[in-house]
């Protein structure tokens, strides 16, 4: 990498409505989200913002919507890495996993996430098929993604504890209680699955789950403050989750709101959770260095 500090935005989505519904938009809330958002809308807020590479995370649990990911990380000179998805469940996972590396644009993939939020039984990632698929997840070397529920941390902290080969990024800081201002018993559970080696978590997600309309810096803070105590900078990372941020704030807005909630960091801590945390957990180091080496064309 160049010597230069890199901002990286860990975690946002992109999708095409005219390729593939996306079956959780609904309501009038999200109503807003109903449409499509292209690399080319992502560029024009992260030009704006001085984002040097980004995550793209995957959402919804379809086969073909990883490779159509990898093939835009491949083409792009903005997205560094993909959070894909596969079934963890399956008995041919590691077959699945070694197809989408072998793809064009495959070196990219650099986790795997599925959308346990969404599965009733709370000791979801402690079934034995989902054991078998995550230790395939970590024979690959990438990481695994969790968007889970504050009920769900036990879980969590459970399989990082008996998986530590595996490292596991929590998105969102497991969606906190903010609205309602509570931060039990969500702070405990954070902590027990922050104290294991193998975990990192993500700045990110935490003003849609505020009140979107009249949130402040003041509300995000207690979240935010018990997430920099629990992971470290070096262990936390900055996401926008653009576009479902744009629900509370813009894009702009949810940068400018991490930079306040990281303010009393050195710079070094500070550079660490804006860039370098996620350059060195999804290990996309060389393509940043490429990409910045690359020829302009004028």
């Amino acid at each position: 990498m160049t010597g230069r500090p890199v901002l990286v935005d860990a975690h946002h989505h992109l999708w095409d409505l005219s390729v593939r519904d996306q079956d959780w938009i609904t309501g009038a809330a999200l109503a807003p989200l109903r449409r499509t958002f292209t690399e080319r809308d992502l560029k024009a807020e992260t030009e704006a913002s001085g984002v040097t590479a980004t995550v793209l995370v995957q959402t919804v649990t379809v086969p073909d919507e990883t490779p159509e990911m990898l093939a835009v990380a491949r083409d792009s000179d903005l997205v560094a890495g993909v959070v894909g998805w596969t079934d963890l469940t399956a008995p041919d996972v590691a077959d699945a996993l070694a197809a989408l590396r072998a793809r064009p644009g495959g070196e990219h993939l650099v986790g795997i996430r599925h959308q346990v939020q969404s599965e009733p039984d709370p000791d979801w990632l402690l079934r034995p098929d989902v054991r078998r698929g995550l230790r395939a997840v970590a024979d690959v070397g990438i990481v695994y993604d969790l968007v889970i529920l504050p009920h769900q941390l036990p879980a969590a902290t459970t399989a990082a504890r008996e998986l530590p080969e595996l490292a596991f990024v929590l998105d969102h800081g497991a969606k906190p209680p903010v609205a309602s201002g509570a931060l039990e018993p969500w702070a405990t559970r954070l902590r027990a699955f922050a104290a294991l080696p193998n975990t990192t978590g993500k700045l990110s997600g935490l003003h849609t789950e505020a009140d979107w309309r009249s949130w402040t810096v003041r509300d995000l803070r207690p979240y935010a403050d018990t997430l920099l105590d629990a992971f470290g900078p070096r262990r936390l990372m900055y996401g926008s989750d653009w576009p479902v941020c744009t629900l509370a704030a813009s894009y702009g807005r949810t940068l400018a709101t991490a930079r306040k909630l990281l303010a009393a960091l050195s710079d070094t801590e500070r550079t660490a959770v804006l860039g370098g945390t996620a350059a060195e957990t999804y290990r996309l180091g060389e393509v940043i260095a490429r990409r910045a080496d690359r020829p302009t064309v004028t």
